[in-house]
């Protein structure tokens, strides 16, 4: 019981010490768990993670905090079934990639990552913290690794594929998306920016300003993308 007392919630030790549910800890709460992790997420939402209390999720709920600790030991602890529920909307079925390329059937998986994570920007930094390895996150981490070994990738080369793809994808929406991120209307006056640079000094970002501030994000993110998947098809061994 002390190591798991001890695990950090979201840890690989934490998950492997929970039961397929949170458990319930004391009395019998009238709320279901799905719909706090549900209405937790909502609110992250609108408010952002930091904004986010548990008394403000019970007075959402009609309930009240205790029924919460029955449920979760903390805040953090909701936090890490958050993230895993965010994952959990990542469709990426067979009959989605099916017919597919191994570049096609990627790419699919990959955009599918990234329309889940941009669709809940305030809960993207709960991504940096950990690795996600709760139940959701191993079926997609299985589900990917498992679509490249079927192309004939080796276990090495879809191990290290999947995770320079989830690196980028996360790194990526968390830039151009997460709390803070520049959005479309701060592109021209960043372009002013560069443009009015010393020439002597920085030729290059001025003869750029217009590429670094005019391409849309989804050229930019298919781009990246594309870099990865032709390294990843140079390494793949001839046929």
């Amino acid at each position: 019981m002390a190591a798991e007392s001890s695990a950090v919630p979201g840890s690989p030790a934490w998950w492997a010490s929970r039961p397929p549910a949170p458990v319930q800890r004391r009395g019998r709460p009238p709320v279901d768990v799905g719909k706090i992790i549900d209405t937790a997420l909502r609110l992250i939402d609108e408010v952002g993670v930091q904004a986010l209390t548990l008394r403000m999720l019970a007075d959402t709920l009609g309930s009240g905090t205790a029924t919460l600790y029955r449920h979760f030991a903390g805040k953090d602890e909701l936090l890490a079934h958050v993230v895993d529920r965010i994952l959990g909307e990542v469709r990426l079925t067979p009959e989605a990639v099916k017919g597919l390329s191994w570049r096609e059937a990627v790419t699919v998986g990959a955009e599918a990552l990234y329309d889940t994570l941009r669709r809940h920007p305030h809960a993207l930094p709960l991504l940096v913290s950990q690795v996600p390895v709760g139940p959701n996150g191993l079926v997609n981490r299985e589900r990917a690794i498992g679509l490249l070994l079927s192309f004939g990738f080796s276990v090495d080369l879809a191990a290290r594929g999947f995770t320079a793809i989830g690196h980028y994808v996360i790194g990526f929406a968390i830039q151009q998306h997460g709390p803070g991120a520049a959005g479309p209307e701060d592109q021209p006056q960043l372009h002013d920016y560069y443009r009015s640079l010393d020439p002597a000094a920085y030729p290059a970002t001025r003869a750029a300003a217009e590429e670094l501030t005019g391409v849309p994000l989804h050229e930019e993110f298919r781009f990246g993308l594309g870099l990865l998947l032709d390294g990843l098809e140079r390494a793949l061994p001839a046929k």
